[in-house]
């Protein structure tokens, strides 16, 4: 890996984790969320001319990854709604890839050797530290732990769908710019029938979380992708993951959280363990 591909992937990681802490920032959560699904779609759109049209057989798995991550957005806007962005972002972020490894382990055949075991052990050791972590009360937060693993499950699922589609799609950017403008249209339609109000903000207030969330959204999984055609998948993927570590940073020097030595403990045993898992997958 080249030292320009090497920032490039830190450059996406924190992309990534900025556009997290967008939505956890604002007040109204469903705003936020619905802005930056909806600002998915204007460089998807863009891109749709000079991309491949995906393959029919991909489609049944594109529409059940548009359902997938419409459930990855509610649970993450639900898990930001209650709890601290440096106690969810790390969980949401860390189990997905345990998940997906167990999955493979005990769905498709998978054989994991020990180290990758170990990985994924400190990623749950990780996961346990962050559940125990207490607010500025004093008291714990079960409920935003279960939202962010939720979240994660979530993450899991779009994962293997969208590896498995863009195979099948025999176009990876082609099946993310369909994928990601059907998803913006299902979760508007959803959020204007659930809370009109809420779509309506979106191009008011909600305006540069849809132009800034929606952009860093979509550059950092593009900047993330290229990188994969340029350089190992598994060193580029391992090194995606420290946005669990400019979450960290972010949530402490910007949102105001509290620093503690569980966060930190736990956050470095669950980037350790993803970026091992990552290396050694």
């Amino acid at each position: 890996m080249t030292l320009t591909i090497f920032f490039i992937v830190l450059f996406a990681a924190a992309l990534h984790a900025s556009w997290n802490a967008l939505v956890k920032s604002t007040g109204d959560k469903v705003v936020s969320m619905t802005a930056v699904t909806i600002g998915h779609a204007p460089l998807a759109l863009l891109a749709m001319p000079f991309v491949p049209y995906p393959d029919p057989e991909s489609w049944p798995l594109l529409a059940l990854s548009v359902l997938v991550h419409t459930g990855y957005q509610l649970s993450l806007m639900l898990a930001y709604r209650l709890g601290d962005f440096t106690q969810v972002y790390p969980i949401a972020r860390g189990s997905g890839p345990a998940i997906v490894t167990v999955v493979s382990l005990f769905s498709l055949g998978v054989v994991l050797p020990g180290i990758q075991v170990m990985a994924i052990a400190l990623i749950v050791a990780g996961i346990f530290c962050l559940s125990l972590v207490r607010q500025a009360d004093g008291l714990r937060n079960p409920k935003a732990v279960g939202a962010a693993l939720m979240t994660g499950c979530f993450i899991a699922c779009y994962s293997l769908l969208d590896g498995f589609g863009a195979r099948a799609a025999g176009t990876a950017f082609g099946y993310i710019a369909w994928m990601t403008v059907i998803n913006a249209i299902t979760f508007s339609v959803i959020i204007g029938i659930a809370r009109p109000s809420a779509l309506k903000s979106v191009f008011t207030e909600g305006q540069k979380t849809l132009w800034l969330g929606g952009s860093a959204s979509v550059l950092a999984y593009v900047l993330v992708v290229w990188a994969m055609t340029q350089a190992p998948i598994a060193l580029v993927t391992a090194l995606r993951e420290t946005s669990t570590i400019f979450a960290l940073f972010i949530g402490v020097i910007f949102l105001r959280e509290r620093l503690t030595r569980g966060k930190i403990v736990a956050t470095v045993l669950t980037a350790s363990g993803v970026l091992l898992l990552r290396f050694t997958g």
